[in-house]
């Protein structure tokens, strides 16, 4: 698709975002996070013999796949809004990890208005990412994603998690920066 210059809308599990691959297209900004489902499941209609989690409506079964995101290149009107930020950046408030030169931001309304550093944001961060407002650096999960800072041999020679904060390991982060 990327190699013909199609556009495309492809549903997809949301932790697919952690992949190298498609975070590599997602910093290049060659595809990004469709309309949000606003944390809402989609449903869908399924054969009367499938025994998943299911919900009956109208006498009709149906599953919901949690997590599922749409992927994109076509234009969202939501990534050209300006996030809101009313945080202000304290020491005491937000950790740096113990291995990147990074904080940490548990939440994206957390976010601090006056840190210009490098901040690691979970991946429910890309629904609201504009690209005009932050720049993407790279992402961390056990090692960095993309190894832009050329950490990755010191990271797996040293056992090293990228992403812990006083020695416990949290979830893929979207390191980013203003």
């Amino acid at each position: 698709m990327l190699l013909h210059k199609k556009k495309f809308l492809i549903m997809g599990n949301q932790n697919a975002i952690t992949y190298k691959e498609i975070f590599k297209l997602i910093k290049e900004n060659k595809m990004w996070l469709g309309q949000s489902l606003n944390g809402k499941n989609i449903l869908f209609q399924i054969p009367d013999h499938y025994e998943s989690y299911y919900k009956i409506i109208n006498g009709k079964k149906y599953a919901f796949p949690k997590s599922v995101v749409w992927f994109t290149n076509l234009e969202v009107p939501k990534r050209s809004e300006e996030l809101v930020l009313y945080k202000k950046y304290t020491k005491k408030e937000y950790s740096n990890f113990d291995n990147y030169n990074a904080i940490n931001v548990d939440r994206t309304e957390q976010i601090p208005m006056d840190y210009t550093g490098v901040m690691g944001v979970p991946i429910t961060f890309l629904h609201k990412y504009n690209p005009r407002q932050f720049e993407i650096v790279d992402g961390l999960n056990r090692y960095t994603v993309l190894d832009v800072a050329g950490l990755n041999d010191n990271a797996v020679k040293n056992h090293l998690h990228m992403t812990e904060i006083g020695g416990k390991s949290t979830y893929f982060r979207v390191l980013i920066k203003k």
